[in-house]
């Protein structure tokens, strides 16, 4: 396929060079995608990409004990990056996490070809596998949705988790269609599900079996997912509680229900407001008050209200993330 053309993204220059493939192999044919995955933020100084505060969010993250980062994601604010900084957040990722864990790069679009792009750019970088968003505002049906997934998987050996979330994309990836992509091509091995629905992770698992991969989308959701077949979650929260979400979807799958259900309940008011506005604002706003990164967005997200600000940081307080001064 050659190379897209579309809204205005700048064309890259080769970043990736030098960089080893990942381990994408790895995955086909086993459920290897399990755990805890963070959809980690993009920093930004002065309107550019801040490298060390990424590198500093990185060492945090191993140091909890994720399994793994979703670099350029929808929380890491991937509509407002440009071609160039979206290959080189990604090739970074792997540079900072020196294969301590996994790399699941965030390179879905609304553009097929855009998707085929970043995907190959992503896996030349070194990326473990690649997180691919339902297209937004096109709407296409589930047999746009079944070609545009399918024409991903033919342009890259790694593995390709689909992420269903109707809220933001206005369209659900259907359970027919999330099994006949898995049976068409064994690059699918997995589904982000964030729509809310319980009664989903049991159709998937029903249609797809014990080796196919499903993660919470929404850390509220994380345990009842789970005790419903769901393998992990690619969590919001852990941004900035690694080590407790970790232990949480840990304990659940070494047969401890009682302990992760207890991390949950103290979790719980984080698991909300840290969704009081819209994502990413909210986890930024903590992670800037608890030092990590400058309170930097790009538009059209503006910094929240001061009323809702106020009410994130009593929470944080509460859970331990912030300490009284």
């Amino acid at each position: 396929m050659g190379e897209p053309v579309f809204f205005p993204r700048l064309r890259p220059q080769p970043v990736t060079k030098g960089l080893k493939l990942g381990r994408g192999a790895d995955f086909i044919g086993c459920n290897m995608l399990t755990g805890t995955y963070t959809a980690i933020v993009t920093p930004f100084r002065g309107g550019k990409f801040d490298a060390p505060a990424f590198k500093r969010l990185i060492e945090m993250q191993i140091k909890g004990g994720v399994d793994g980062i979703v670099p350029a994601g929808t929380t890491g604010e991937s509509p407002t990056l440009d071609y160039k900084e979206h290959i080189e957040l990604i090739a970074r990722a792997v540079e900072y996490a020196r294969g301590r864990i996994r790399v699941m790069a965030g390179t879905g679009g609304n553009s097929t070809s855009e998707a085929v792009y970043l995907t190959q750019e992503a896996e030349k970088a070194g990326a473990d596998s690649s997180l691919q968003v339902a297209p937004y505002y096109n709407k296409p049906s589930q047999e746009g949705l079944f070609q545009h997934f399918l024409e991903i998987s033919r342009a890259t050996k790694l593995p390709l988790v689909l992420y269903s979330i109707p809220s933001r994309c206005g369209v659900e990836i259907g359970v027919e269609t999330v099994r006949r992509l898995a049976g068409a091509t064994p690059r699918v091995v997995g589904i982000k599900e964030a729509g809310g629905n319980a009664d989903r992770v049991s159709q998937l698992r029903a249609a797809l079996g014990s080796r196919f991969s499903i993660f919470s989308g929404d850390d509220a959701l994380t345990l009842p997912f789970m005790s419903l077949g769901a393998d992990g979650v690619i969590s919001v929260v852990s941004n900035v509680l690694p080590r407790q979400v970790s232990r949480l979807v840990a304990a659940f799958r070494a047969g401890n229900p009682s302990a992760a259900l207890k991390i949950h309940q103290q979790l719980y008011p984080l698991f909300k407001d840290l969704f009081i506005e819209t994502n990413p604002l909210p986890v930024k706003a903590a992670l800037a008050m608890m030092g990590f990164i400058e309170e930097e967005y790009r538009l059209p997200l503006v910094p929240m209200s001061a009323k809702n600000r106020a009410i994130l940081k009593s929470t944080l307080l509460e859970c331990g993330a912030l300490r009284h001064d």
